[in-house]
This record gives structure tokens, sequence and C-alpha cells, in this order.
């Protein structure tokens, strides 16, 4: 939906600037020329409300030119800067909620036209930690959130419920490169958080230079036949691909990521998830009779969060 929105806001953009442009050059002058008329016939008798019945700007330009400013606005904040999303599920938790809206940053890993999506300017890649929004490989119509966790190149091992990774190393020698380390976790607290009936462990962990919050469901024991098999891996490790990305959810029992349908090509990337612009409740009974769609209530304590 995201990128039909795109494609709208640009193909409008397009046409209201046309209609300017073509009232500039073609209409507006016979216009002046009419006013001019009208005035030396009148001896410069004759107010606005008589010149705007014998010039009338017609309708459809007079819309193009008050709304052309401000959709081109949106569409360069939209398209190059910063584009809000909606957080949909739980995946992302606790860093994220359902509810949280959340500001994307367009630029942070290159500028890409709006339509096609061809990036024309480098700008950075994303580093391990971040948070980032990108088309979901399977169906690029849908719009994903993860967390990075492997870069090009990398071994990622996903055993027992911790991540391990061997990062890319490009010597001659093996015996230079980093060795397949664990990523250290501590637990934090538990019964924050549900997973219907069973309360959730919250640990902290440290990917690359980010220090984040995970969960845990101790009552789910997932095997790895769902997991996206590689070629010359076993069932539970992934060696990432050269302009590719490992990307998992923080709810790492209930997330659907790389571990299940791969990787995540560069060039889907939307951008880096930077901050919570407003995070709204929907806790109501399934029994109330106000729509569930309505928020229930905004979380203050979210509003303006670093992410």
């Amino acid at each position: 939906m995201a990128n039909y929105f795109s494609i709208f806001l640009v193909v409008l953009t397009l046409a209201c600037g046309l209609i300017w442009l073509a009232d500039s050059l073609l209409w507006a002058p016979k216009r002046k020329e009419r006013i001019a008329l009208a005035k030396a016939n009148a001896n410069g008798n004759i107010d606005d409300d008589t010149l705007a019945t014998v010039a009338p700007l017609p309708a459809i330009v007079d819309t193009a030119q008050q709304i052309f400013p401000v959709i081109a606005i949106v569409l360069v904040l939209r398209s190059f800067l910063y584009e809000p999303f909606q957080i949909p599920s739980g995946s992302m938790m606790p860093t994220l909620l359902v509810g949280d809206f959340i500001l994307v940053n367009k630029y942070t890993y290159g500028l890409r036209d709006p339509v096609a999506r061809h990036k024309f300017l480098q700008l950075g890649e994303p580093q391990r930690g971040d948070i980032i929004v990108f088309k979901y490989p399977d169906d690029p119509t849908i719009d994903y959130i993860k967390r990075v966790v492997g870069l090009p190149g990398d071994k990622i091992v996903y055993r027992n419920k911790q991540i391990f990774i061997k990062p890319a190393c490009h010597q001659q020698d093996e015996s230079k490169c980093p060795a397949l380390e664990p990523i250290e976790m501590s637990f934090e607290a538990r019964g924050e958080f549900y997973q219907g009936m069973v309360p959730l462990e919250r640990y902290s962990e440290q990917l690359g230079e980010v220090k984040h919050d995970i969960l845990k469901n101790p009552a789910m024991f997932r095997s790895v036949e769902p997991y996206y098999q590689q070629a010359g891996t076993q069932a539970d490790e992934w060696i990432v691909p050269e302009g590719h990305y490992f990307a998992m959810g923080d709810n790492r029992d209930n997330s659907r990521d790389s571990r299940f349908w791969g990787f995540v090509p560069e060039e889907n990337l939307v951008g880096k998830a930077v901050a919570i612009w407003i995070s709204f409740e929907f806790d109501r009974e399934p029994s109330s009779w106000v729509p569930g769609w309505i928020p229930s209530g905004v979380r203050f304590s979210r509003v303006g969060g670093l992410i």
C-alpha cells in the first residue's frame, strides 16, 4: 500500500504542476488580455468582481495552484527525508509496541526515486543492530520492520534461542579471522509481557553498538524444520550473501523473519527507524461498542522516544 500511495502522490504532483504550467503559458496571458481590454473599454472604472467574470480562473487551475505547493512538499519529505509508519504487530516488542507510530529516515541508506525505487545516491549502509523498514522479499507490496542481525558475509547461527555470529572476513589466512561467538544476553525481568497466558522473559542484548531488549517465550521450543534452508549450511545456520542482510524481530518467539524466509536484499531497504512520534493503546474489550480501530488512550511516555 505504501508504494501505491507513493505512485499516487507522484502522479498527483505532476498533474497539478502541469496544469499550473499550462495555465501560466497558455491561458493566463489570454485572461490578462481580456482584463486589459475590459479596463480600456471602461476607462479603468471597473471593479474586481466584474473583472473576475470577464476572465474567470478555471476551478481546476485554481485547485491545482492551491494544492501543488503542499503536495510537492509532502512528496519531497516522504520520498527523501522521513516517512511515518505504524507498528501493526508485536514482533518487535519490547522495543516497539502495537500502536506505535514511528518515523523512518529515508536517506540514511541512500536516496531512491519514489516510484521505481532506483538508488541514485549512496549515503550509508545498515549497521548491526539497526531497526530497518524494508519491502518483504516474498511480497514487496508489504512493509516489514525488523532489526539487522547479520551483514553481508556474516555467518549467523540461531541455536537454543541464542544468536551466534562470525563476522565477514576477507583474510586469506582463516586463522586471522574472528571466530563464531555468541551474542551475550543478560536476564532483566519476567512477566511484563505475555504471549497467551505465558509470561515472557526479557533479556538485554548487545548487537554491534546497539544495546536493546528482547523477549523469549520459555514455553515455546520451535523446531528448525520451518526455517529457511540455505544450501551448504545446517538448518539453523545461514551465511549472508553479498548485498543482503539477515533481520530478526526482538520478540524472538513471535516474529516471522529471516529465519523463515531468508535474506533482505539491499534494494528492498526503505529506511532506518529513528523515533516514535505518537503511541496509541488499543486495549478495549471485544464486547465494547466502540470500533477497535479507535485508540483507547495515548502512551505519552513513549512519544518522542528514540529507537
